[in-house]
């Protein structure tokens, strides 16, 4: 008799026990849907539409590279294109470089309004001593010129 008792305290405790291991995989289940949907999901769309607009560039798209050079394709090859960053300078680049491509006219929009290219100017150092007599110059001068005004 006590056996058969046993079993049966036994056999009704088990059904139990596997809903309860079931109910508590039921977060963790719903963590991975969260995870997915807000993390890998866009992340995937994101690489997919930048593989696409790599292996669409052509000539004459405008692009930002990964280190931020704007500039205008001039030739494209299997996985290297070649940007021109200023009139005379040109730039071989790996095709997965690439960040951003610009709507056509974007780098003659941001052009200078003179529409003259910047020229770099060689800076010389100056030292305090050479910035004051630089102002003590310029100060005698217009002293002079000053004089020869009232005369």
């Amino acid at each position: 008799m006590l056996i058969s008792d046993a079993f049966a305290q036994a056999a009704a405790a088990a059904p139990a026990q596997s809903e309860e291991s079931l109910m508590t995989l039921i977060p963790l289940f719903g963590i991975f849907i969260i995870f997915y949907f807000l993390l890998l999901r866009p992340q995937a769309k994101r690489a997919k539409e930048q593989k696409q607009m790599v292996e669409s560039l052509q000539r004459g798209d405008e692009i930002i590279t990964n280190g931020g050079v704007l500039g205008l394709i001039l030739n494209v090859s299997e996985s290297y294109v070649i940007v021109e960053i200023a009139p005379t300078i040109e730039i071989t680049l790996l095709k997965s470089s690439v960040q951003t491509l610009l709507p056509k006219g974007t780098l003659k929009s941001i052009e200078p309004k003179g529409g003259k290219s910047h020229k770099n100017k060689a800076i010389k150092p100056t030292s305090v001593a050479d910035n004051l007599k630089a102002e003590e110059s310029s100060e005698t001068a217009s002293n002079k010129d000053d004089e020869t005004e009232k005369k």
